[in-house]
This record gives structure tokens, C-alpha cells and sequence, in this order.
């Protein structure tokens, strides 16, 4: 009789520590993971923000040295206007960009602020200065120091 027997499995302890490996590896990971999300965020924004500049000033260049005022921002920059800042269906200029930009770091918002008269607040994605075409995306002063980002001219904080 045999008093030996062949164990061709884990053990419950073998297992449980296992899991727990496991564990301790996903807590040292997920939250590279977020914080690597949140830096693309902002690496996001920033190239919104460079693309926004140059294509405004394009408009500048081909409206006779006028901008869009706040009302006008997405919807002149998005379709086709004449030289004097009117949407038209042929014989214009643009459009500039595909859609307005939404700015990831303030979920997607893309409604604007009139720099020279409001104040950049949560919820809103871009603060913009139609005098001189200055634009800049809106976070908190919170996310802007977490994520490096240049506050004197790439984003208006709250």
C-alpha cells in the first residue's frame, strides 16, 4: 500500500500568495498609470493650444489684421468666411480647424472667456483676448503646478 501521494497542484497558500504579489505590484503601477494620463492631458492641450495660435494667426493675416471676437471664435475659425469675418459658402477663406477644440484638462469644455473681461473658472476651456488674438487654456492653479504647465502664457488658472 502506498502512503505516499503525488500532489500535482497548488496548494491554498501557494495561491494566496500569489495574489497578494499581485496585488502589492497593481497598487505600485495604477497610479504611474494615472498620473502618466493627467501628463498627456496636458501635453494634449498644449499642442490644441500651439495649433489654435498659429491657425488665428492665419486669420489675422488673411481678415486685414482683425481677429474673432469671442462670439465668433469657433464658429469663424471652423467654416469659411469672406475678408470681413462673415461665413460664407464659396469664395472665402478657411476654414482654419475641423471642430472647436475642447480642452481635456477641463473635461472637453470648449466655451471661451473674453480675457480682457472675464475670468478664467472652472468648466470653461479657453481664455481668449480678441484685441490680440491671445489665447490660453483654462485650469486650475492646482493641475497647472502638478503638470508643469507655463501659466504666464499657455494656461489661465482659478
Amino acid at each position: 500500500m502506498n502512503r505516499y501521494r503525488n500532489a500535482s497542484g497548488f496548494t491554498l497558500v501557494e495561491i494566496l500568495i500569489v495574489v497578494v504579489i499581485l496585488g502589492i505590484l497593481a497598487a505600485i503601477v495604477i497610479p504611474q498609470f494615472t498620473s502618466a494620463s493627467e501628463a498627456a492631458k496636458g501635453s494634449s492641450v498644449v499642442s490644441q493650444l500651439q495649433t489654435v495660435r498659429s491657425q488665428l494667426e492665419l486669420y489675422n493675416v488673411q481678415h486685414n489684421g482683425t481677429y474673432p471676437t469671442v462670439a465668433q471664435l469657433w464658429g469663424n475659425m471652423t467654416s469659411m468666411t469672406n475678408a470681413a469675418g462673415t461665413s460664407v459658402t464659396s469664395g472665402g477663406v478657411g476654414p482654419y480647424l475641423q471642430q472647436a477644440p475642447g480642452n481635456a484638462l477641463e473635461g472637453g469644455s470648449s466655451s471661451v472667456v473674453n480675457s480682457t473681461t472675464g475670468t478664467a473658472a472652472a468648466g470653461v476651456g479657453w481664455f481668449y483676448n480678441p484685441t490680440t488674438g491671445a489665447i490660453r487654456a483654462v485650469c486650475s492653479s492646482a493641475k497647472a503646478t502638478e503638470l508643469s504647465l507655463d501659466t504666464t502664457n499657455d494656461v489661465a488658472t482659478y
